[in-house]
């Protein structure tokens, strides 16, 4: 998809407002990554996850620093290798890695299949709900266009739903989905729902669920098998794997001590389940501000910082520690670059033409943004909401172009 005005004025507006990148737009305005991506694209996603391997990575990045712009790409990437990808943003509330029932329940609640750049831009549903309509639809079709309709229609579904099952760990995943599919080709409303119900964790109905053959509820001793389960199910359904992504999009709250272990207890399981051939074709990514996180006098915080203490890079490609900021070998050119792309967004997004002479600018904006940065805000969000408030600020004074420390001066008295 092109870069239009409808898109370029959304990255602005995003990107000007919130520091964050849009869902879709990020691409014209991404930087300094290509070596990792083009790692994890190539050593990952084409060859070894869709071969059944599994692996955790952890991204470290400042606060305001580059992670959901990097999970956004990896995302991306999954989808052109046609993985089904679930992007999580965790918070305390929704979605507490301390509790894995939660963290199931959020990763089936963002499932997403392979989305376009208009799916994207008009914000189409996330959700176990409409993922398992897709799988319907595009499955139903398949029969019909094989000329199948009647008894045999209905005996291919049997057989079809079977085969699901057998591949699925979990008895109560399995009859759920495929009850889900029966439900939706016999317009079952009710019975869809009530499966959805269990499916989302949103609660067990004992006399009523055991009729579609779900005997238990989802909770914490049964939640990584309903996640092998989902594995298994989206790998034969017709996707190449499940790629889930974590995002601690604000800074990592204040937790207990309890939460915290725990939450590093699960982080650790996660790890040796990659080990475990029963949980295939899948790539997490754990995004986080801050690698303090993991030190702590417990003996499950060495256990967990022995299996996280590689680092990614060309040359080690199967490190766990992905440090976003040691891909920046100069911070400033890689602001500077940032800028020339978003300079072009906003004069497409305005129909606006800036000088040459507006590199001065861009150039003071991004040292400032470097020198200012402090503690666990990262210097990227602090340029770009720096940069797009000076496009502003000379699309309505264009003679100021030639004054880059005038202009830096004026955002600053402003509070940018």
């Amino acid at each position: 998809m092109q870069l239009d005005i409808n898109v370029a004025r959304r990255i602005i507006e995003t990107v000007g407002a919130y520091g964050t990148p849009p869902e879709y737009g990020f691409q014209f305005f991404t930087a300094g990554l290509d070596d990792y991506l083009r790692i994890i694209h190539e050593e990952y996603l084409k060859t070894y996850i869709k071969e059944g391997g599994s692996v955790v990575k952890i991204v470290i990045g400042a606060y305001g620093g580059g992670k959901t712009h990097f999970l956004y790409n990896i995302r991306e990437l999954a989808w052109q290798e046609n993985f089904a990808v679930s992007y999580v943003a965790l918070s305390p509330e929704q979605s507490p890695f301390h509790r894995l029932e939660a963290v199931y329940r959020a990763i089936v609640n963002n499932l997403t299949y392979p989305l376009s750049p208009e799916d994207l831009l008009k914000g189409v549903e996330k959700g176990i709900e409409p993922f398992i309509i897709a799988w319907y639809e595009k499955q139903i079709n398949a029969f019909y266009e094989a000329g199948l309709e009647g008894d045999i229609l209905e005996t291919q579904i049997d057989e079809y739903l079977s085969s699901i099952k057998r591949a699925i760990e979990n008895i109560n995943f399995a009859n759920a989905v495929t009850q889900a599919f029966l439900s939706l080709h016999h317009e079952d409303e009710k019975t869809f729902r009530q499966i959805l119900q269990w499916l989302k964790a949103e609660g067990f109905e004992r006399d009523w669920h055991r009729k579609s053959g779900i005997l238990a509820p989802i909770d914490r001793s049964n939640a990584f098998s309903m996640l092998r389960s989902l594995t298994h199910w989206v790998r034969h359904i017709g996707y190449s794997g499940l790629v889930i992504l974590f995002d601690e999009a604000e800074q990592i709250p204040s937790l207990s001590t309890r939460q915290r272990e725990l939450t590093l207890s699960n982080l650790r399981e996660l790890i040796d389940a990659c080990v475990d051939t029963a949980f295939s074709h899948v790539m997490i990514f754990y995004a986080l501000p801050d690698e303090r996180f993991f030190e702590g006098p417990s003996h499950i915080y060495e256990a967990l910082k022995q299996r996280i203490s590689s680092v990614f890079d060309f040359f080690n490609p199967s490190g766990v520690k992905i440090k976003l900021d040691k891909a920046k070998e100069d911070p400033i050119a890689l602001l500077e670059e940032i800028g020339y792309k978003l300079k072009r967004i906003y004069e497409v997004a305005y129909s606006v033409r800036f000088p040459s002479r507006i590199e001065d600018i861009i150039k003071v904006v991004a040292q400032e943004a470097y020198e200012r940065r402090f503690g666990d805000i990262g210097y990227v969000r602090l340029f770009v909401q720096g940069i797009i408030k000076a496009f502003h600020l000379l699309r309505h004074n264009p003679q100021l172009v030639d004054k880059a420390e005038e202009v830096y001066h004026m955002l600053e008295e402003s509070g940018g």
